[in-house]
């Protein structure tokens, strides 16, 4: 119904499946509200933002002001105090006269999670390949010796590929090959043997006790461990003769292996939700809560774009209402509706098509979207590479593109990703014109010499300890809707900015690895907030100080001893 003061267009909403869902916040980040409010004649009046708890008590009230004079758009800022779930409405009132004078919109929901759930640096690894040797797979037991070098690094959270048992039918070999030798350990998203499916532990690497210290010694160095959660199996898991009619059968009566074309994927079975829904559903939902019982606080959603959208919404709300502090990362790397559905539908963060953005126009137009346009419901995790991606422009090998791209992920986004191998500039791919790794890790164990690596400075884990330690020093690096881009004159360097009160970063980034690049840089001061001919910055990558202005000239040379990619760049504020 029209309100005697109309207001119309408010945002952020989010209209999914029917309804209104929540708007995404964490606690203290600040959510920009707008909204068109249209009152006949020039009469005065306030618009305002009014904040409800989840009993609908007010709570906050926040008074608007027109973007620009004459345009009808008022905006207003709040902030949500702790987690939980909360409702907002926009008013409109005339209080030179009486209260019959007053227009309310309707309500939308906020909810604000933990901090973990936008902010974040994620590290993935095999257990089987840490401290593994030529005649034996790691452990949990050798894995959790590695857990304080990672988090040393400043990483937040250590994500693990299925530590389930592997199945031995169709098991893949080295490279994909589809004949295994009986040392090949097979991939671990092949779930299942007669050891047990998704509630068990693959024997070779330990026992659920042993997983449950490896939980333990993770949190004593400040670690959150992240599990994967992959809903298929091998031809060999119990569901498969316990419950067939999970699965989806051929004419002839054989289960339909799972595809991804041009992929192939012999070894796993995907499950059909369309024949025992609710049995499938208890089962997962049972799942879940063991591993919450043994300390998992995360869980990394394989491909679940692959899955009934509703499945997702059902399952993600009842174990919020259980457990509100759990977190899920969809991987889905698929079309962009999809990705947002899925957002929608309850998961707080996702994987992106970050991995593949490279040029300039792309990182600005996709930084945009995730930044402005989708940043009520969809999260960005932006992961430099994955087992199952390794980048065309990270096949070459150089250093300098390794580290440029580990500064643009750790930067643009609040949560950012990297897979082991990564800081040791890991680079060969499988086939002319692929993305996968040569040998890679989820066909065989991979021994690294971590500690040789650095010894002869042949490893990124410095610079990488640099930019997490900037990260977790600065709120500007911890927000995602403060993203603002700024002219360069060359396509070869991008800056951008980040601001969260008095904290404002600039970063400079070169994005061609192998040469010296430089540009002016016209930074917008009044987006920056800046009132001033110049100012003072320091460069936080390597101590150096600065007078910069509003037309600044930069000079990146990726050949120099030191490497010099980019300037992430702190500004004195006096």
């Amino acid at each position: 119904m029209i309100g005697r003061i109309p207001i119309a267009d408010i945002s952020p909403v989010v209209y999914f499946g029917g309804e209104f869902v929540h708007v995404k916040a964490i606690p203290g980040e600040e959510i920009t509200i707008a909204a068109t409010v249209i009152r006949e004649s020039d009469a005065a009046f306030g618009a305002y933002v009014i904040l409800f708890d989840s009993v609908g008590k007010e709570i906050a009230r926040v008074e608007m002001y027109e973007i620009w004079p004459k345009s009808d758009r008022y905006k207003g800022t709040l902030a949500l105090p702790k987690t939980g779930d909360y409702t907002f409405c926009i008013e409109a009132r005339d209080e030179t006269t009486t209260p019959q004078l007053l227009s309310r919109s309707e309500f939308f929901p906020l909810r604000a999670d933990r901090e973990r759930a936008l902010v974040g640096a994620w590290y993935e690894f095999f257990p089987r390949s840490e401290g593994a040797t030529k005649n034996a797979s790691g452990t949990f037991a050798t894995a959790a010796q590695r857990l304080p070098d990672i988090a040393a690094m400043g990483f937040d959270v250590i994500y693990l590929p299925p530590v389930h048992p592997i199945g031995h039918s169709h098991r893949k070999g080295a490279n994909n090959s589809l004949s295994a030798r009986p040392e090949d350990p097979g991939v671990p998203w092949a779930i299942g043997n007669k050891d047990g499916g998704h509630d068990a532990i693959n024997p070779d690497l330990g026992t659920l006790a042993d997983f449950e210290q490896f939980v333990s010694s993770a949190k004593k160095v400040g670690l959150e461990v992240a599990m994967d959660l992959a809903l298929q199996t091998s031809p060999d898991h119990p569901w498969v003769k316990e419950h067939p009619n999970w699965f989806t059968h051929r004419s002839d009566g054989t289960i339909a292996y799972a595809e991804n074309p041009p992929k192939k994927y012999q070894d796993i079975y995907p499950l059909n939700f369309d024949q025992d829904y609710e049995g499938l559903l208890q089962e997962v939902l049972r799942i879940i809560r063991f591993w919450i019982a043994k300390g998992v606080t995360l869980f990394r959603v394989d491909n679940p774009h692959t899955k009934p959208v509703h499945f997702w919404h059902e399952l993600l709300t009842v174990i919020h209402n259980e457990s509100p502090e759990i977190i899920f990362l969809a991987e889905a790397f698929t079309r962009p509706a999809m990705m947002q559905a899925l957002a929608k539908a309850g998961f707080h963060q996702s994987y992106t098509y970050f991995t593949w953005r490279t040029t300039k126009q792309e990182i600005i137009s996709y930084g945009n979207e995730v930044a402005q346009e989708t940043s009520a419901f969809f999260r960005p995790n932006f992961w430099v590479n994955t087992p199952d991606i390794l980048p065309f422009h990270l096949q070459s090998g150089i250093p300098a593109m390794f580290a440029l791209r580990a500064v643009l992920a750790a930067t643009l986004a609040p949560s950012w990703g990297m897979y082991a191998g990564y800081e040791l500039f890991e680079h060969r791919p499988s086939n002319e014109g692929g993305e996968e790794y040569l040998t890679s890790e989820k066909y065989q164990i991979r021994i690294r010499d971590w500690d040789g690596a650095q010894k002869k400075g042949l490893s990124l884990a410095p610079f990488i300890t640099q930019l997490n330690q900037i990260r977790r020093a600065h709120p500007a690096l911890q927000r995602l809707r403060n993203l603002v881009f700024h002219h360069t004159d060359s396509d070869a360097i991008i800056a951008y900015s980040k601001r969260a009160g008095s904290d404002l970063l600039l970063v400079v980034v070169n994005l061609d690895p192998t040469v010296a690049q430089e540009t002016t840089v016209h930074w917008d001061m009044s987006a920056l907030g800046l009132n001033k001919d110049s100012f003072t910055v320091t460069d936080l990558l390597d101590g150096s100080t600065f007078s910069w202005s509003a037309q600044t000239f930069i000079h990146l040379d990726p050949n120099k001893p030191t490497g010099k990619v980019a300037h992430i760049a702190h500004v004195e504020m006096s």
